[in-house]
């Protein structure tokens, strides 16, 4: 890749050379500009690597081998055509995700065998959970169980949010619920910069050691992005990030679909069109599941195949909870 990578860097002006130095030396902690690039002559007998893969497979993923694995994140000009010039595309390794794939085999930890049963787990004095009933088409939330919050209806859209954010430790919430208004957010522990949902300003009393432990691995997070058709989460932490939601499995598939997203992928975590003819269901062991919400593990897996058989069996997930599109 050297004299390819070479040849590239030659093309750019000083300022995408500093820009490229900055979301690389900062390997994406925060979000920098685009790096425009002249695109290559589609009359060419032979093509090289594109630069946007180019760049990905030097700096980021070496397997990777097509342009079709990528994805843009959202907030990059160049996959919304933002700079106006159809003659340059956007090549910082940073601003690209690989898509994740559509089945991942359980980790190596699972001690149970893939099957229907479900045993129950014992509820806890405390337990918050959230209530839902159906009328008429409409999903909404009847109660939540916390001392801070006693209704929730989305609905509406009064607001002017497009999801709420419940952070959970087991079968405890902690915090209030985060209203998300922007097209996207980034859901992160610590961080020296950026902005969004820091669950490191959540109250820490009675944490676990497993509790404490899966919070080290949350580091960078991941991002959520509201896109067309859909609802994106693209892991920026250096663990995996496990994900269902009621738009996740096949059609008419009536078992719990989990997907792990390694660090770097991206998923598309809920379709709306899909979530259209989806109803309520009522998920083994932990009651209904609304069928507008995802639902997000932090490094720990969950489901059938997995010791985890439920998300409240994980330290650390995070409950999305969508509005109905207009």
């Amino acid at each position: 890749l050297k004299p390819a990578a070479h040849a590239l860097f030659k093309k750019l002006k000083d300022e995408e050379l500093e820009l490229l130095v900055q979301a690389v030396e900062s390997r994406g902690a925060w979000e920098s500009g685009c790096v425009w690039v002249p695109r290559g002559d589609p009359r060419g007998a032979k093509q090289a690597l594109p630069p946007q893969v180019l760049l990905c497979r030097l700096y980021r993923w070496p397997d990777l081998r097509q342009p079709h694995e990528l994805k843009h994140l959202c907030y990059c000009a160049g996959g919304r055509g933002g700079c106006g010039d159809a003659a340059v595309l956007c090549c910082n390794p940073h601003h690209f995700s690989r898509l994740a794939a559509p089945e991942t085999p359980p980790p190596p930890y699972s001690k149970v065998s893939c099957g229907p049963s479900w045993p129950d787990e014992p509820q806890h004095p405390g337990t918050q959970l959230l209530e839902f009933s159906y009328n008429g088409g409409d999903w909404r939330v009847m109660a939540l169980l916390s001392p801070t919050d006693t209704s929730l209806s989305w609905s509406t859209v009064k607001d002017g949010y497009w999801c709420k954010l419940a952070y959970w430790e087991h079968r405890t919430r902690v915090g209030r619920l985060y209203a998300v208004h922007e097209a996207s957010v980034n859901v992160f522990c610590e961080l020296p910069r950026g902005s969004g949902f820091c669950l490191g300003q959540l109250p820490a009393a009675h944490r676990s050691r497993a509790v404490r432990r899966a919070r080290g691995k949350i580091g960078r997070g991941l991002l959520l992005s509201r896109e067309p058709g859909g609802v994106w989460a693209y892991n920026r932490s250096e663990h995996p990030i496990f994900v269902s939601s009621p738009t996740l499995g096949p059609p008419g598939a009536r078992g719990l679909t989990v997907l792990k997203v390694l660090p770097g992928y991206s998923a598309k975590v809920f379709d709306y069109e899909r979530a259209g003819g989806t109803g309520g269901r009522r998920l083994p062991g932990e009651g209904p599941c609304d069928p507008h919400s995802v639902r997000i593990s932090f490094a720990k897996g969950w489901g059938p195949c997995y010791s985890r058989q439920f998300i409240t069996s994980c330290p650390c997930w995070l409950e999305v909870l969508l509005n109905r599109p207009r």
